[in-house]
């Protein structure tokens, strides 16, 4: 009897721990899935799930089946300390990430760093610089300085033209990315000898831009650098189209001219425009496995309401995935200590290329990349999925041609 009491024991105890084993790992994020970036969001949810359920059908990590548990911060900061708060002290997350963009990450680094968590960002500006938080990664690459990576390569363009232009205007959006990206982008200016003849910010709420392109136009800048977000990198082209903007550059920091259905509604009013981006289908950036992954999600992306080439956040949202789970895996462990160390110390293998961190968590060497529109044609999705379109024009390690200038005669 003695022995069958020790027998079950010892199967319950066994029991136990293969139940133990079976829980599944936990990832914690908040996620922009309604308000002004749910579009971008919900692409970056989308890789987010193709990098799970790649892992999980290669058996999960450290054995055991990887879950996610989010929730909608619609946009707005004051939603996202709340949802951090809920995933480390309700829902016990093993690990958490970033939501998408500046706006949104900065809120959570409180929250994390009280709980000593590694947090990989997607795409936040300059996110880690008032807080030096050791444990924080920035999958987006603009390091090691980024507000001034964000917008060296536009202004070295400019700087390389001869005769080199003289003046430039500096136009942003009153929030936080926005401003970043200006600062760093006046900072370039007068470090390259520029003079400034207009430095202005806008409302966000601001709808019409044509007033603002007729006063940057007032002051005859050579060169325009724009630090804006969706709905406004739209109105100011459309703007600069209307006014008849002449500029030797236009562009620099416009967030939303990476995304698929804003260039078909732009279509030509985008030529010769020369803006930041991070990936884009030239030769000089066919990293292994990038075609499947877009591949993947352009399959899953259809008829969701998002982007359907994908080629500006999701490779990148499934890229800080695959190096979260490659530091688990490698660590075998959950030691917020030990994955951290290995996010440091090792260059990582992605969709998008070599990742190496620096000490402030951005990346080690800075791969901003100027692109310039060319030759786009109206009302046309499908000419912006190869080559040809985005010209890689900066830094000259990727570049898959040269700049043509001015903007506008």
């Amino acid at each position: 009897m003695k022995l069958v009491r020790v027998s079950i024991a010892l199967a319950t105890a066994a029991f136990a721990g293969l139940a133990g084993a079976a829980e599944p790992i936990k990832i914690g994020f908040s996620m922009a899935l309604t308000g002004a970036l749910a579009g971008a969001g919900k692409g970056a949810l989308i890789a987010m799930e193709i990098w799970r359920d790649d892992v999980n059908k290669k058996g999960g990590l450290l054995g055991r089946q990887v879950e996610f548990v989010y929730y909608d911060d619609a946009t707005q900061p004051a939603k996202v300390p709340p949802i951090y708060t809920k995933l480390l002290n309700v829902d016990k997350v093993d690990l958490v990430v970033s939501s998408y963009g500046t706006n949104e990450i900065v809120p959570a680094m409180p929250i994390v760093m009280r709980s000593k968590m590694v947090f990989p960002s997607l795409f936040g500006l300059a996110a880690n610089e008032e807080f030096k938080y050791d444990r924080y990664f920035q999958i987006m690459p603009a390091g090691p300085e980024p507000k001034l990576d964000w917008s060296r390569g536009f202004f070295e363009l400019a700087a390389q033209q001869k005769p080199k232009p003289q003046t430039v205007a500096i136009v942003a959006a009153d929030a936080e990315f926005a401003l970043n990206a200006a600062a760093g982008a006046r900072e370039n200016a007068k470090k390259m000898g520029f003079k400034i003849v207009y430095d202005k910010t806008y409302p966000p709420a601001t709808t019409d831009f044509t007033p603002i392109v007729r006063a940057i136009q007032a002051t005859g800048p050579d060169i325009v650098y724009v630090g804006s977000y969706p709905p406004d990198s739209v109105g100011m082209v459309k703007a600069a189209n209307e006014v008849g903007l002449k500029a030797k550059m236009f562009g620099g920091g416009m967030v939303g001219l990476q995304f698929a259905a804003i260039q078909k509604n732009l279509g030509p009013l985008l030529n010769n425009v020369v803006n930041y981006d991070f990936w884009v289908p030239e030769p000089t950036l066919n990293f292994p496995g990038v075609k499947e992954f877009l591949a993947k999600y352009q399959e899953a992306a259809k008829g969701k309401g998002v982007d359907p080439l994908g080629h500006y956040l999701p490779p990148f949202a499934y890229a800080y995935m695959q190096i979260l789970g490659d530091a688990v895996q490698a660590t075998k462990s959950l030691d917020q200590a030990k994955i951290a160390d290995y996010f440091r110390k090792n260059t990582h293998d992605t969709v998008v290329g070599k990742v190496q961190f620096g000490k402030n968590g951005e990346w080690a060497t800075s791969r901003v990349l100027m692109v310039q529109f060319r030759d786009v044609q109206p009302d046309n999705l499908e000419q912006f999925a190869g080559p040809g379109k985005r010209v890689v024009v900066y830094p000259k390690a990727w570049k898959s041609g040269d700049p043509v200038f001015p903007y506008k005669q």
